[in-house]
Parts: C-alpha cells; sequence; structure tokens
C-alpha cells in the first residue's frame, strides 16, 4: 500500500503512523489481541493531529491547500452529483482540461457545475496544465453560464487555481479579455451562483469563476490576490520569506470572512479535506444545498445586488491586501 504523503509539519505524527500499522500487521500475522493497544495509539494520533490542524499558519495552510490528495472539483461532482454529463469547448476551436464544467442534478434540482481541475501525479498535472487555465476555458465557462441562465440552472463554481495561466500563447490568445470579459457578464446572470474556495484560489483565475452570490470557503483553503511566494519576490526580492507574505495578505478563511469576502468557512476534518474526503464531500453539499434554499427566494435584482457587494468587499481588499483585519473592516 502506497504511503500517503506526508507534510513536512505532519511528521511528528510518523512515528505513531508506523506503531499502529506495525500492531495492525502484527494482528493479521498472529492471534494475539492488541485491540486495546491499536485503540491507545489510534487515540493518541487522533488528538496529536487534531492539535497540530488545529494550529496551523497561514503558510501551513497553504501546503494543505496544495495538498495533492486534497478532493478536486471531479471528485465533489462523483460524490454528490448525479446524472453528471460534462459538457466540452469553448466552441472557439478549444477545449481547455484545466476548466471544467457540465450539467448535472444535484438532489432533485438541475444545476450546471464548473471548476478547475488539477492532476494527482506529474502526467496528469501536465495534461490539466496543474489548474491554470487558459482563454479557452474562461471562454467555456462563461458559454456554460449562459447557457445555465438561459435554462435557469444555478450555478456552482469550485476554484482550486494557484492562477490563470501567464505563457505567451495564452497572453497572444487574450488571456486578460477572456477573464475580464466572465468578470463583466457574471454579474448580469439571473441564476443564483455559488462559488466555494476548495483549495488555492489565486489571482485572476481564481475571479474569473468567482463572481458569486455566496461565497464559501474550506477551513484550510486560501484565498489570495497573489501567491505568497510571488508577493515575497516582488516585495523582498527573496521567495524564502513566503511565510511572511502568507501572513500579511490576510488569504485564510476567518481572516476572509472578518473582511466580509466570504459567506461561510466550511470545516474540515482533522488532517484536512485528504484525510476524510467522503466527510468533506458531505459537508460541502449541506451548505450548498442550503444557501441555495436561500437564493431562490431571490429576485434577479437582488441576485445582482449581492454580487456587488460581495465585490465591493473584495475589491477593498485588493486596494489594502496588507492591512491588518481590524484595519480593513
Amino acid at each position: 500500500m502506497p504511503r500517503r504523503p506526508l507534510l513536512e509539519f505532519e511528521k511528528p505524527l510518523v512515528e505513531l503512523e508506523q506503531q499502529i500499522e506495525h500492531i495492525r500487521q502484527l494482528a493479521r500475522d498472529s492471534e494475539v489481541d492488541v485491540s486495546q493497544q491499536l485503540h491507545q495509539l489510534e487515540s493518541l494520533a487522533a488528538r496529536r493531529r487534531k492539535e497540530i490542524f488545529g494550529a496551523l499558519t497561514p503558510a501551513q495552510k497553504i501546503q494543505v491547500a496544495r495538498h495533492p490528495h486534497r478532493p478536486s472539483t471531479l471528485d465533489y461532482i462523483q460524490m454528490f452529483c448525479d446524472d453528471w454529463v460534462e459538457l466540452h469547448g469553448d466552441r472557439r476551436g478549444n477545449d481547455d482540461q484545466a476548466l471544467i464544467g457540465g450539467v448535472g442534478r444535484l438532489g432533485d434540482r438541475p444545476v450546471m457545475v464548473i471548476g478547475h481541475q488539477k492532476g494527482r501525479d506529474t502526467k496528469e498535472n501536465v495534461a490539466r496544465n496543474f489548474g491554470m487555465a487558459t482563454p479557452g476555458g474562461y471562454r467555456k465557462a462563461m458559454r456554460l453560464m449562459d447557457h445555465a441562465d438561459r435554462f435557469r440552472l444555478p450555478i456552482l463554481s469550485f476554484i482550486d487555481t494557484p492562477g490563470a495561466y501567464a505563457g505567451l500563447q495564452a497572453e497572444e490568445q487574450g488571456q486578460g479579455e477572456a477573464i475580464a470579459v466572465n468578470l463583466r457578464e457574471m454579474f448580469r446572470l439571473r441564476v443564483p451562483v455559488i462559488a466555494t474556495v476548495i483549495g488555492e484560489g489565486g489571482s485572476g483565475g481564481a475571479l474569473g469563476i468567482g463572481v458569486a452570490d455566496r461565497l464559501l470557503m474550506f477551513e484550510h483553503s486560501v484565498y489570495t490576490v497573489a501567491s505568497p511566494e510571488a508577493c515575497a519576490s516582488i516585495l523582498w526580492r527573496d521567495a524564502a520569506k513566503a511565510p511572511e507574505a502568507a501572513a500579511a495578505l490576510k488569504i485564510t478563511g476567518p481572516d476572509l470572512l472578518k473582511l466580509g469576502v466570504v459567506d461561510e468557512v466550511l470545516p474540515e476534518p482533522d488532517g484536512g479535506n485528504n484525510w476524510a474526503p467522503i466527510e468533506a464531500g458531505q459537508t460541502l453539499r449541506t451548505a450548498i444545498e442550503r444557501h441555495l434554499a436561500e437564493l431562490s427566494h431571490l429576485s434577479e435584482a437582488d441576485l445582482r445586488e449581492s454580487r456587488y457587494r460581495k465585490f465591493r468587499a473584495l475589491g477593498r481588499v485588493l486596494d489594502n491586501p496588507s492591512h491588518s483585519v481590524d484595519e480593513a473592516a
């Protein structure tokens, strides 16, 4: 069985996990009753994991948000979206694999689901461009949102990208224009839009599908105007100062909730969503259904106004990304 990738701050748990695995192997190979010792070690590991993940720094939360086993858009779709049909292409000759979308059913409600998609390994990440969408991806997303608007389908947007792809070809194809059009056009949509930061929400790449009536965020996800590494390189000419930049940028759920950027921070299991993806999926589904029920009673004008309020709050933070929570409030 392959070993689960461990983050640097999780290493105190390695010895405990090794002891637990050794005792389990002993129980399989003999008739010795080790249930009591196994229970004690598992309880101790759970307590330590809870302590570690209850006191993560912003820099450590970035590592959790980027964990290769963290549930992706397709994982959540498989967990709670029935009758899923993926829709391809931007009708201009491109079908970006880093940004996917399609029609599905959440319970009895048909919905349009759009989201960034990363890979599990290097080969898949290359195919998905590490979740960094090209202009074709954002144009495909807008085409699907127009489709949802036409047929009155609520839109669920899952954000998980370090940013939009910044390659030469993407710039030649109009990356900035594609994102700007999405920002403008999402304000006119007549259907509820719920966006959730499921991993890393970076810069304009996240905003391109992030204009929403409700913006949700998992506890160990991050949402930032620029990656801490890029910020540190710009401000101090030293990417090693990324932890300091992460703390100054206010990129975590609790800070962004106080700033009014996000509407709800969703709790994660001890150890992060990668430890218990099914539990994470149920948490997300419950929150989405609750917010959809609330938004279904709003008029089209009220929906548009809620997006403007959300975007104005985000704009204040982008203008002053290094301010403290109290100053920004």
